[in-house]
């Protein structure tokens, strides 16, 4: 039996987490000794304690109670506290999911202790490397033993950069190998839509539904963005008379009270917009599969739009999800007025000509990445 240690730290990676740890469960208990680790990245309940609850997965065995902070204290505490994990619990690889702080200092202090580290959803790249994401899934893919791609867009990346996606074993950090797994995001898509039940927020609600989501610091940190993001709202709303739905970030929140009090009270009394608390995932998978149109700036919602066949307006300059673009499915705007506007109103109005191919797998990524594991450890 082979021990993984299982790293989580964030909303997303603990979905994803749900995903392996079920695979591991229903096929590889066995075979995987799963030692599941939360950094504590996200601290607030409804931002990650829930997901464990809903999602059926374990309690951490280990959680690192980081909490918030700066990139570089939050970074240097988690590598403090998985050099002490390391040590004790030996596992034969680490598991690490996505682009967080919490994948790049475990990554690199895994792999400076020559721990194997593998890499679920490598490959991704926006080619923007003002984005703290975008640095840490370039160097968590470069210190990573194994590299688990979700597309072939994120193949293609990756020899790009120079990896060999034909090598052989024996993998090691400086002979990496290199799947196309598909997306382990998928696979928790259709497993649990079925369970998501109807969010009260949707009750009696009549006409088109856009479903919002906001939490990327450029936008939250930065007044004049979130003023901007705010007035679209409230624009696209009045003249489009559509619902808007808005699970807000607690980071968001706290800088609309401070620095826009007057605009936030436009967005409480409006009776076309709906400010929520954080969703639960069953929660995000209910909304989702009621509303017309997505806005947001997460890269993990793009997909879950994605995997529900709604239209996406990507509030960012780029996106790591090319595929969607490419499909017709999502368009990148940032946050221009005019552009957000028309996306909004075309996808409306062309919601049921988009296609939506099977660019994300089958479904099964989660236990072929299991099997591969089993394989080589």
């Amino acid at each position: 039996m082979i021990k993984i240690l299982n790293i989580v730290g964030a909303r997303p990676q603990i979905i994803k987490a749900a995903a392996l740890s079920r695979a591991i469960r229903n096929h590889f208990s066995a075979d995987i000794e799963d030692i599941i680790v939360h950094t504590g990245q996200h601290y607030d309940y409804n931002m990650s304690q829930v997901f464990f609850e809903e999602l059926e997965i374990p309690k951490p065995h280990i959680n690192m109670n980081v909490g918030s902070g700066t990139h570089a204290s939050q970074t240097a505490q988690i590598m403090i506290k998985t050099e002490e994990i390391l040590q004790s619990e030996k596992p034969d690889v680490i598991v690490v999911y996505g682009d967080t702080n919490s994948t790049l200092a475990v990554s690199v202090e895994a792999a400076k202790m020559h721990f194997p580290v593998a890499h679920i959803e490598a490959g991704l790249r926006s080619f923007n490397k003002k984005m703290p994401e975008e640095i840490n899934r370039i160097t968590c893919d470069h210190v990573s033993t194994l590299l688990f791609a979700p597309t072939q867009t994120a193949m293609h990346n990756l020899r790009n950069e120079g990896f060999n996606l034909e090598t052989k074993p024996a993998f090691h950090i400086d002979n990496p190998g290199v799947f196309m797994s598909g997306d382990i995001m998928f696979d928790n898509a259709m497993y649990f839509k079925n369970k998501a039940n109807k969010h009260r927020v949707l009750e009696n609600m009549n006409g088109d539904v856009a479903l919002v989501t906001i939490h990327r610091e450029q936008n939250t940190d930065n007044v004049d963005n979130l003023k901007q993001i705010a007035d679209l709202l409230i624009q696209i709303a009045d003249e489009q008379k559509i619902n808007i739905v808005f699970p807000i970030h607690p980071r968001t929140v706290k800088a609309l009270s401070a620095h826009l009090p007057e605009i936030k009270s436009i967005l409480d009394k409006h009776s076309l917009i709906h400010l929520i608390e954080p969703v639960s995932y069953l929660e995000i998978l209910a909304l989702l599969q009621e509303c017309n149109i997505v806005m947001t700036d997460s890269g993990g919602l793009q997909k879950e739009a994605y995997f529900m066949q709604k239209p996406c307006v990507i509030l960012r300059t780029e996106t790591e999800w090319v595929e969607i673009v490419e499909q017709g499915a999502g368009s990148v705007t940032d946050i221009n007025p005019v552009k957000v506007k028309e996306a909004v109103q075309y996808f409306i109005q062309h919601a049921s000509t988009i296609k939506y191919a099977p660019v994300f797998g089958d479904g099964h990524a989660a236990e072929f990445i299991c099997k591969k594991l089993n394989e080589i450890f």
